[in-house]
């Protein structure tokens, strides 16, 4: 018997609010590194440390990604009648999206 799941719905990213909170801080720093690279390009800053402070930038965001979708593994699965291969597949382009 194939085991079942099926997703809750989208009404929120989380609903644990401490991962929540989490995910928002991080984000805000990237948004404060981006900003950082911005004045940096528009100061003629070094290609080196530009790019540094760019990777600073995706590492951030992917980091608050990863741990929205690993947070959010224990909140939309639940035992019902949705093939959990379809689940699993979701779940699985939503982590190749950060690729």
């Amino acid at each position: 018997m194939k085991s079942k799941a099926v997703v809750l719905k989208n009404s929120h990213a989380l609903e644990d609010q401490e991962q929540l909170d989490a995910v928002i801080k991080r984000m805000k720093r990237a948004q404060g590194q981006v900003a950082a690279v911005v004045r940096m390009l528009e100061e003629g800053r070094s290609c080196e440390e530009v790019v540094h402070q760019m990777a600073a930038v995706g590492k951030a965001v992917n980091t608050a990604a990863f741990t929205l979708i690993s947070a959010s593994l224990k909140e939309c699965l639940i035992e019902d009648g949705r093939d959990l291969d379809q689940t699993t597949e979701k779940l699985q382009k939503l982590f190749l999206s950060l690729a």
